[in-house]
């Protein structure tokens, strides 16, 4: 028994190996695994790898105080600028500020930064590698409000390369004060300037200049602002002096803007215009037609003060007279002369009304006097005519002194009438010889006002334009 069961143990070991050793069948899947290519087995170089026991970084950030600035003790450090300007956002003339989106890059050079590469080529950084090396503190200068964008990191870039040189670059919008001149507003040109400057470096440790000269600025093409035509951008420098701390170098991004004058010719001038010409066509409106002439003057006056209002409120309130105020305000002088002069026109109708009345009230019987046909230069009349020009009636019988007597009565008081009426209306013609009619100051106005009216336009334009 004991030599049967080891021969039973024993084929059960032999088979065991026997299977070991037969190589497995994988299970079917129905996908056939494809030969890897060699070339996937190599390795590249993993630069950023530190291997234990000798820590060793590409760049020696950690060897050096980046505190302080490269080279210091000794001369003054030269950064270059250059400046990609994106978009002209905005221009607001009640808070005389604009906001510009740029690119604004730096160039220097900062030995500590210096790695050995066998290919030469640079090395690009996002902005966490800013926070723990040396940069140029530049800022804006009059400055309201900017920030770096940051969406959907922040736009931040950092090339180093194997010598040093360090070229440091990020996307700004900025809010910066403008200070205009609106004397010859909306017919001006403004010219504004964005300013860059170290906050803590002088010159004596920090030297910033436009790296290619006016080279330096790019702008975008498709760059257009709604109300204005950039004329052009360049490039300045100077030395700003601060009397606390001492000389800085500061660069100027300047750039002129002509205004669009056709939206304010659509929506002021050619309104203001049609107003002074509409208070016009009360000249040829009846004198007598009091409700018309009166409202259509009420009406042009009010039109008047609200455009001039309506343009005062989207602009800051500056002290002294804008080009725009002295057409409006000229504008608004005709408009009012308009209604002052048919408060004339009525006035002395009224007053030459009140004359004939007392005329007639004086002579009641001259309107209705006829004159006699009859009646002869050499004294020679009929029976008839005497009686009656007498005022006696043509049965009251006379003697030839009675009646003789009466005829030069009559004749007398006749001349007397005639001289009076006379008189009247000779003096009249002396004292209101251009108002006698009184549509007389109607006609010299249709032509007094628009030759005004004219004469002012073409020297305004002259002038503003």
């Amino acid at each position: 028994m004991p030599y049967f069961t080891r021969l039973i143990l024993f084929l059960f070991c032999l088979m065991v190996l026997v299977d070991s050793r037969k190589p497995k069948r994988k299970r079917w899947t129905g996908q056939v695994e494809m030969p890897k290519p060699s070339h996937l087995y190599k390795k590249n170089l993993d630069v950023t790898k530190i291997r234990k026991g000798k820590p060793q970084q590409l760049l020696r950030v950690d060897e050096h105080d980046f505190s302080m600035r490269p080279a210091f003790g000794g001369p003054a450090i030269p950064v270059g600028v250059d400046v990609q300007v994106e978009s002209l956002d905005s221009i607001s003339e009640v808070d005389m500020d604009f906001t510009m989106t740029l690119y604004l890059r730096h160039y220097w050079k900062d030995e500590r930064l210096a790695f050995s590469s066998a290919s030469n080529k640079s090395m690009t950084f996002d902005g966490r590698l800013v926070k723990k090396i040396w940069v140029p503190d530049v800022f804006f200068v009059h400055s309201k409000r900017s920030f770096t964008h940051d969406t959907t990191t922040d736009n931040i870039m950092l090339r180093v390369f194997p010598d040093g040189h360090v070229l440091y670059s990020m996307r700004i919008t900025v809010t910066a004060m403008c200070n205009m001149d609106f004397s010859h507003f909306p017919l001006d040109s403004q010219t504004c300037s964005l300013e860059l400057e170290s906050y803590a470096y002088t010159d004596e440790d920090l030297m910033l200049y436009w790296k290619n000269g006016d080279e330096s600025l790019k702008t975008d093409e498709k760059i257009s602002l709604s109300q204005f035509l950039i004329q052009k951008f360049h490039t300045t420098s100077r030395l700003a002096f601060y009397s606390s701390t001492g000389w800085y170098n500061r660069l100027y991004i300047n750039f002129t803007l002509r205004r669009h004058i056709f939206f304010f010719l659509l929506q002021t001038y050619f309104p203001a215009t049609l107003m002074v010409m509409l208070s016009w066509v009360s000249f040829w409106i009846d004198r007598r037609a009091v409700p018309a002439r009166v409202s259509l003057g009420i009406t042009t006056v009010l039109t008047m003060t609200t455009i001039i209002t309506g343009v005062n409120a989207s602009m800051p309130r500056v002290s002294y007279v804008k080009a725009v105020d002295i057409y409006l305000w000229v504008s608004f002088v005709f408009v009012f002369l308009s209604v002052l002069e048919y408060a004339a026109v009525n006035y002395l109708t009224t007053v030459q009304e009140r004359k004939e009345r007392k005329l007639r009230e004086k002579f009641p019987g001259m309107c209705g006097m006829l004159h006699s046909k009859t009646m002869m230069l050499d004294g020679s009349y009929s029976e008839s005519e005497a009686n009656s020009l007498a005022g006696y009636p043509r049965s009251h019988i006379l003697t030839e002194e009675e009646r003789q007597d009466k005829i030069v009565v009559h004749l007398g008081l006749s001349g007397e009438a005639n001289a009076a009426r006379k008189k009247g209306l000779l003096k009249g013609q002396m004292g209101f010889r251009i108002f006698q009619n009184t549509h007389a100051i109607d006609k010299y106005s249709r032509l007094i006002f628009p030759a005004s009216y004219i004469f002012f336009n073409l020297i305004y334009w002259s002038v503003f334009s």
